[in-house]
């Protein structure tokens, strides 16, 4: 088989969606959709590149739509849009808001029995179901969540929101002793304080209040204020040499007993260290398409999320290989 696949948006994820594709030999990359004019924009592969509009006139030459844009105000509108005549993956990370997004889209999927695939990617996505894995299985027990070391891109744009700022990364960072207390399996009760600290690299305009920028990073509120942060000022030099990839990653802990008297005590750990977050996401959303086109074959439809999908769809061998070569 092959699965003819087609991106909407074309930032850091479409190109990493783009080029994981390249490592998957039963995909075929059809065509870029793009609000911008498609004429200004030139793809690695060469691969066509069309107006956003244009999706509606290739619904019998694309099998999935992988969806590329933010989760903030693309992909509430896109997503169930699409929906109706695509089958989609999308990696909307509100998590607040899947609920209500599972909903629109599993609507809209519903009109025409296509398949939708919310919120791949690692967290939400791998994580979730690995903290699903640990609780099914050690229902005594704990589960946390610690994310980095790595840019969070929200919090570097609030920092180049900033007055007197002329760029920033900001690093969210797992407090080493928190980990250790977990991995003891002491099942600790943490404060956002006590499990991650902030690191912010900071390049300020000529002249800028360097305390005041300092101030006004460390008391943001819903950003900064409940946490440790340490603040570096830097040249635009140093940024661009030290800090211009966007690395992340992260660790599940499930910590949990068993016995009669539960005197047994386990810790199960899944850890990601990732160099590059858009391309491991959109490594994700790749293997899911996967998955969607084969449900969509087998007369499946409607929305439904990592935590719906069998392991196997995703692996283009078959059942009877993975079988032989996996269990």
């Amino acid at each position: 088989m092959t699965v003819r696949i087609g991106i909407v948006g074309y930032g850091n994820l479409g190109q990493g969606v783009e080029s994981a594709i390249q490592q998957n030999k039963d995909m075929q990359l059809v065509g870029v959709f793009t609000r911008r004019d498609p004429a200004t924009v030139k793809t690695h592969t060469g691969v066509p590149v069309y107006g956003i509009d244009d999706a509606l006139q290739m619904t019998d030459k694309i099998d999935v739509m992988i969806l590329c844009g933010g989760s903030a105000n693309d992909l509430p509108e896109q997503t169930p849009w699409l929906a109706q005549y695509f089958n989609v993956i999308d990696s909307f990370d509100t998590h607040a808001k899947i609920p209500e997004h599972f909903d629109r889209v599993d609507q809209a999927s519903q009109k025409n029995q296509k398949i939708a695939i919310i919120s791949v990617g690692w967290d939400p996505g791998l994580f979730s179901l690995n903290r699903l894995m640990g609780m099914a299985i050690l229902p005594a027990g704990h589960d946390y969540t610690f994310w980095g070391k790595g840019i969070s891109q929200g919090h570097s744009d609030a920092i180049r929101g900033i007055a007197g700022v002329k760029d920033a990364r900001q690093y969210t960072i797992p407090v080493d002793a928190a980990l250790e207390r977990v991995r003891r399996g002491e099942n600790p009760e943490l404060t956002t304080r006590e499990k991650h600290r902030r690191e912010c690299f900071v390049v300020a305009e000529d002249g800028a209040d360097l305390e005041r920028i300092t101030e006004e990073i460390k008391t943001m509120p819903n950003y900064f204020a409940d946490y440790e942060t340490t603040v570096h000022f830097i040249s635009a030099e140093e940024l661009a040499r030290d800090h211009a990839g966007i690395p992340h990653g992260g660790i599940v802990f499930h910590t949990g007993t068993t016995g009669f008297t539960q005197q047994n005590q386990h810790v199960i750990e899944y850890r990601l260290q990732l160099a590059s977050n858009p391309e491991f996401t959109a490594s994700v959303l790749v293997a899911y398409a996967r998955a969607a086109y084969r449900l969509h074959q087998e007369g499946q439809c409607g929305c439904k999320t990592v935590l719906d999908i069998a392991p196997a769809y995703l692996h283009p061998a078959s059942a009877a290989e993975l079988r032989r070569n996996l269990l």
